[in-house]
């Protein structure tokens, strides 16, 4: 059974810093495609970034330059650098894992960009 524990949501300001954190437990780390969605109130669920199984990390126009996605295979663990935000990037953030045919979700962390 594979977990992803998503860390790091908060209030944040508008221009400041949030790191958001996704661990994974119950299947090697290695095997998956790794990312992050998101969700703002009363829209759908919109793809943020991934990072490839080699590292190779993917953005959404919306986020490209302020956010950074990366892996740490040694910690099972994979992160969401969210700089320069935005009131409009006000959304429960969640991790997703892609093995094969399979994906499997986080439970969701809120980020809320207000002053």
């Amino acid at each position: 059974q594979v977990q992803l524990v998503e860390s790091g949501g908060g209030l944040v300001q508008p221009g400041g810093s949030l790191t958001l954190s996704c661990a994974v437990s119950g299947s090697p780390f290695t095997t998956y495609t790794m990312g992050w969605y998101r969700q703002a109130p009363a829209k759908q669920r919109e793809w943020v970034a991934t990072v490839t199984r080699g590292g190779t990390p993917n953005y959404a126009d919306s986020v490209q330059g302020r956010f950074t996605i990366s892996r740490d295979n040694a910690k099972n663990t994979v992160y969401l650098q969210m700089n320069s935000l935005k009131p409009e990037d006000t959304a429960v953030y969640y991790c997703f894992a892609d093995r094969f045919t399979n994906r499997y979700w986080g439970q969701g962390t809120q980020v809320t960009v207000s002053s």
